[in-house]
């Protein structure tokens, strides 16, 4: 199995699971049609951001200076 195959398989996997879990808390907090519908895609968006990469690049913090003298010296 290629990388991509794998990538897509594992996206796949995701995707399925997250639904069943979005469906069963709809079915759960929903009290109408409506409702359990808006619920549904409610649970299913925040599931999805659970999963995002960070974007942001970290910053590493750099050594300061206390009273003159430089830390680890």
């Amino acid at each position: 199995m290629t990388t991509y195959q794998s990538i897509l398989k594992h996206q796949i996997m995701n995707n399925f699971f997250r639904g069943i879990i979005a469906a069963w808390g709809a079915k759960k907090l929903g009290s109408g049609c409506l409702s359990t519908v808006v619920i549904f895609v409610v649970i299913y968006m925040l599931l999805g951001k659970c999963n995002n990469d960070p974007r942001a690049e970290t910053i590493k913090p750099k050594p300061v200076a206390v009273c003159g003298k430089m830390p680890g010296k």
